[in-house]
């Protein structure tokens, strides 16, 4: 059964691949490929948690690793539970459990809520000044309650069972990025004989081609394009790929420190599989190329659910064949946001206007979104 807001064949996924999995207890379907969000939002769900100290409800802002909001705890057992886990990254597997945290008795309905109400007495530092006497009680009940109200996961109490392991790693050329201009220095170098180090954090390379639908790279899709060039890649002796690696630390002389999430993606890993992996390289040259990431724009209530990137929307569209909803509004200030709502608009999802910060904004992609009919 395709889920609510999941679109028949579109996207890059398999759609007739299911995945079982549940959110506070309540079960859900997804797809092989999906993440824990892009599934989500498939099933039409979209506050996911609760913010730091306000308590304010918080839905998914982007698609990827930046995202501030969609933090959810992971549990494959009473010692296997993961907090603080980002949503947006964690792959979906058959089976998967999660949790929303920093919320009491229940995500919808969270007591501590009533502190959002109440904010404009809870100014930032409040109770360094206000809770000063007894001197005794900081310590005993001010700070623990406060601690307790305001927070994030709760760190498991077991010891952790799984193993991780470390490698040392020289290359020539270690390049950090794998969408289109890390793909292509990477092979680039790699053709010249020397030894390449391409790494991303992603399960899949492509960086922005994710959600480009109208990309072309040699004559060809940019994201199949960066699916072949990867395979390419891969078959060189001299080429060492990492997907689901990210560069934590760039020291002196070009010593780089990588995390690879190893088994975090299996439904039942090995034991004899490590669940990171940490990577020491020392290269002679480091190509930097990490892309960009979209800023939020600034308005008041920009941080509740159903409020995303437009980059956001694109992806989750394009890549994952969900639409973020029934009917949207976009708020811009330049022309990318134009092309979100023009895949929206082609995807059957209605756009009810485009709000632009420009006096007089021109150009083809906002002429095709006049084309649309699109305000």
């Amino acid at each position: 059964m395709i889920a609510a807001f999941r679109i028949p064949g579109a996207g890059r996924l398999r759609q007739a691949e299911t995945a079982s999995f549940s959110f506070d207890g309540q079960s859900y379907a997804g797809v092989e490929g999906d993440t824990l969000a892009s599934a989500l939002l498939a099933n039409g769900v979209h506050l996911v948690g609760r913010s730091f100290k306000y308590h304010r409800p918080r839905g998914f802002l982007s698609a990827g690793a930046e995202e501030p909001n969609a933090l959810v705890e992971i549990k494959r057992d009473s010692a296997r539970k993961t907090p603080n886990v980002r949503a947006t990254v964690q792959e979906l597997y058959d089976g998967l459990a999660a949790q929303s945290q920093n919320r009491w008795p229940s995500l919808s309905f969270d007591v501590s809520a009533l502190g959002d109400i109440a904010s404009p007495l809870l100014s930032a530092g409040f109770y360094y000044k206000t809770f000063m006497w007894p001197k005794s009680a900081w310590k005993n009940f001010y700070e623990p309650k406060i601690r307790a109200a305001a927070g994030l996961g709760v760190a498991p109490d077991q010891a952790d069972p799984d193993h991780y392991s470390a490698r040392f790693a020289h290359c020539d050329v270690l390049v950090l990025g794998g969408g289109a201009a890390g793909i292509a220095a990477a092979l680039a170098a790699a053709e010249t004989g020397v030894r390449v180090i391409l790494v991303d954090e992603q399960a899949e390379f492509g960086g922005s081609l994710h959600f480009e639908s109208g990309a072309k790279i040699d004559g060809q899709d940019g994201f199949a394009w960066a699916q072949s060039a990867v395979a390419k890649l891969k078959t060189m002796d001299n080429v060492r790929v990492l997907s689901r690696t990210t560069a934590f630390g760039y020291y002196a002389q070009n010593f780089v420190g990588l995390v690879e999430r190893v088994s975090d993606h299996l439904q039942n890993p090995g034991r004899d599989l490590p669940r990171e992996r940490l990577w020491q390289v020392r290269a002679k040259r480091v190509v930097l190329a990490t892309g960009a990431i979209e800023r939020h724009m600034v308005f008041a209530d920009n941080d509740r659910p159903g409020i995303m990137l437009a980059s956001a929307a694109r992806t989750y569209l394009n890549h994952y064949g969900v639409t973020v909803g029934r009917n949207i509004g976009v708020y811009t200030a330049n022309d990318s946001a134009y092309a979100a709502a023009i895949d929206l608009k082609k995807a059957g999802v209605g756009v009810a206007a485009i709000v632009d910060l420009r006096d007089n904004p021109t150009g083809p992609v906002i002429d095709e979104a006049r084309a649309l009919g699109i305000e």
